[in-house]
């Protein structure tokens, strides 16, 4: 197991152990330990869907964390329904089988993982698509919710943005206070040559266009223009042009979905988007459960 799929497991771990599901009192109080019962989850609304294997892992990390359960749980998909697909109003995503008291116990943490997911996956796709004919790439940042960035990020990916840095030892992005504390734009930059790790490409953040000058003119490898107006991109993006090198320019800062567009449209080539991670939107789904 890699170190991905061994942090998701302790992040639905914690979640079922948050939520006590194996002291669920009032399905143990009301429901016959051997009642088998059927969930069928449901979008209720058009959306993108992230999260569909979490559905059987959760319930069985939820049998081992209780260690009575014997049959596992049966999860049915169609083979149309996979993370990244389009689902509309009332299409099934997932029926599954199991003891009725396990789907009752588990019911809010397979919503709360595969809503949160699919949130973050519609308001990446409404970007992309904003962006679509520009040839400019949707990230994100770390501005992820703690603990679950492993999650968030995948959810991104499968609504077709692109990753930024996954952590702190992912990649060098120089900020404002990094600049601040280390003297000035030239300093920063000569600090990240002389004490660079490996190949990792160097890219420090500007905010006008006189710091632009500076990062192009003392080896800066790729740029962030932080809260720039469109026009000042496109300034920039000349600029570069005009320097006679290939520095991947990143627009971030007061973009939004009715904006996205003018930014794509200055030649940039990426875009980082905060609320994509950060102020997502929760897809409503809901679980029907019936007896077996």
């Amino acid at each position: 197991m890699d170190w991905n799929s061994r942090r998701i497991t302790a992040i639905l771990a914690n979640a079922l152990e948050e939520d006590r599901a194996t002291r669920d009192a009032t399905s143990y109080a009301c429901i016959e330990p051997g009642q088998r019962g059927i969930g069928t989850v449901i979008a209720k609304q058009d959306c993108i869907l992230c999260g569909v294997g979490a559905i059987r892992r959760i319930l069985e990390i939820f049998a081992e964390l209780d260690g009575t359960i014997v049959n596992y749980p049966q999860v049915t998909t169609h083979n149309e329904i996979f993370d990244g697909v389009r689902l509309h109003t009332r299409q099934t995503i997932a029926v599954v089988r199991q003891n009725a008291r396990v789907l009752l116990s588990c019911e809010r943490v397979i919503l709360n993982v595969l809503q949160r997911l699919s949130g973050i996956a519609t308001l990446t796709r409404q970007f992309v698509e904003a962006v679509a004919g520009t040839g400019v790439r949707i990230l994100d940042t770390r501005k992820t919710a703690p603990g679950l960035r492993v999650l968030d990020k995948y959810a991104v990916r499968c609504g077709g943005g692109q990753n930024h840095r996954l952590d702190l030892s992912d990649g060098m992005l120089i900020k404002n206070n990094h600049i601040a504390l280390a003297g000035g734009i030239i300093s920063a930059l000569e600090h990240a040559h002389r004490n660079r790790r490996g190949e990792q490409t160097i890219e420090i953040e500007v905010r006008n266009l006189e710091e632009l000058e500076f990062a192009i003119r003392y080896g800066a490898e790729a740029i962030l223009l932080d809260n720039m107006k469109p026009e000042q991109i496109r300034e920039a993006v000349a600029k570069v042009k005009d320097a006679g090198r290939k520095i991947p320019l990143e627009a971030s800062g007061g973009i939004n979905i009715q904006n996205v567009r003018a930014y794509a449209e200055t030649g940039v080539d990426f875009i980082s988007v905060g609320a994509l991670t950060h102020s997502p939107t929760a897809v409503d789904l809901s679980m029907r459960i019936q007896p077996a």
